[in-house]
């Protein structure tokens, strides 16, 4: 089974991967999540915006050897996860995806969680607000998508609606 989770900065993606992952060994089953983060390009190969390193861009994103990858790893484990901002932006990874989950949280949230979130130190407003907007544009679902099932990322996450849509 291969697993997309997507949603926007701080919403909580990571976090679903890491308990679906759990619940899967805990259950015998081998698992492994793949972050699309891990999968950018080199930083002189990515666009920029007002002289900052656009990563909000799907640009950012080698989709093919994350593509790659995840065929690669499906062939020898139960259940590949594959998390991302990007995770339904690219019709190819889309195919891959026996089941999608999309991790919502409000505006006023991931305000609140962007400027909690100190890794890359001050990011000036325009940028905070360009994450949102880059979501917005490029990281939803597409609505042709099908089968796109929206979680809430606001709190704990609901683990019994999540494995119970997985075995359905």
């Amino acid at each position: 089974m291969i697993i997309g989770i997507g949603g926007v900065s701080r919403s909580g993606k990571s976090t679903l991967a890491n308990l679906l992952v759990t619940h899967f060994r805990k259950n015998g089953k081998k698992a492994i999540i793949f972050h699309q983060d891990d999968f950018v390009f080199p930083e002189t190969q990515i666009p920029k915006i007002k002289n900052k390193t656009d990563w909000e861009s799907p640009q950012s994103i080698d989709f093919e050897l994350y593509k790659e990858v995840v065929e690669l790893f499906k062939t020898r484990f139960d259940v590949v996860i594959a998390e991302g901002l990007f995770a339904f932006y690219d019709d190819n990874m889309n195919e891959l995806y026996d089941k999608k989950f999309h991790v919502k949280i409000s505006k006023r949230t991931f305000l609140i969680r962007r400027a909690m979130d100190i890794r890359w130190g001050y990011e000036p407003t325009w940028f905070i607000d360009h994450v949102w907007q880059s979501f917005l544009k490029y990281g939803k679902p597409k609505k042709e998508l099908k089968k796109v099932v929206s979680v809430s990322g606001e709190d704990e996450f609901d683990m019994e609606k999540v494995i119970k849509t997985l075995n359905h």
